[in-house]
């Protein structure tokens, strides 16, 4: 970093001037892959699935709290395990300020785990956490939407992660986003999920990294968020 190129300000302006058309031309790229997103075609949900949460027992629809659109964080938590993945933590750290904002758009965002909702209930206090948690343990729904694995598929190596079939570096869990509608008449419907990479955009506190000198500084880790602890357990 020290012998990084200085320049004077006019040089600085023209260099940061053709990094702006290049960033332009990104924003416009992404807005035609947003496009293509929300045209994708959507598949009807037809399987019901029971969820636990602070209103009890709660179905696929009435996750939506009477909102047409839901976005569902797949936040990594095994029954046996004692607390979330450090690193969904990361990711759900940047929830409780734009649940508001999402409600005035017809949106409702939450998260979804195996573990059981105590478990759920007692991390979220620890963490500060306001959204709406909920607790997938007696059903498919993890599974279905390809963040949860069997032993039987681990031990195979038939794991389906991603789009594509093979053996994925987790205990069980896997991270991911769903997105689902749900029209006039009641029925719901899946139109988007995206894992790994694809989670990328969605972590704030990453992006605002990517702007500063060293940037995620993670060249050399054991692997790109072993530096990342729960909020709670850094030292400063």
């Amino acid at each position: 970093m020290d012998d990084h190129k200085v320049v004077s300000r006019s040089e600085w302006i023209e260099a940061r001037k053709r990094l702006l058309a290049e960033e332009k031309s990104f924003t416009q790229a992404r807005d035609r892959l947003s496009q293509q997103r929300r045209d994708l075609p959507w598949e009807r949900v037809e399987k019901q699935y029971s969820f636990e949460g602070p209103k009890g027992k709660e179905s696929l629809p009435q996750l939506f709290d009477g909102r047409s659109q839901l976005i569902v964080y797949h936040l990594m938590f095994d029954p046996s395990w004692k607390e979330a993945c450090k690193s969904c933590s990361f990711w759900a750290d940047n929830f409780n300020g734009i649940v508001a904002h999402l409600r005035q758009r017809d949106v409702t965002l939450l998260a979804i785990s195996r573990a059981p909702f105590q478990l759920l209930e007692g991390f979220k206090k620890r963490m500060g956490w306001s959204f709406k948690w909920v607790s997938s343990f007696d059903t498919d729904f993890n599974h279905d939407y390809q963040v949860s694995f069997t032993p039987e598929e681990l031990a195979k190596g038939q794991i389906y992660y991603n789009y594509e079939k093979g053996q994925r570096p987790f205990s069980g869990e896997a991270p991911g986003i769903s997105v689902f509608y749900q029209d006039p008449h009641g029925d719901v419907f899946h139109t988007y999920s995206c894992y790994a990479r694809g989670l990328d955009m969605m972590n704030g506190a990453y992006h605002y990294l990517d702007l500063v000198p060293k940037g995620r500084d993670e060249k050399g880790l054991p692997h790109p968020m072993a530096w990342v602890r729960h909020h709670d357990r850094y030292e400063v």
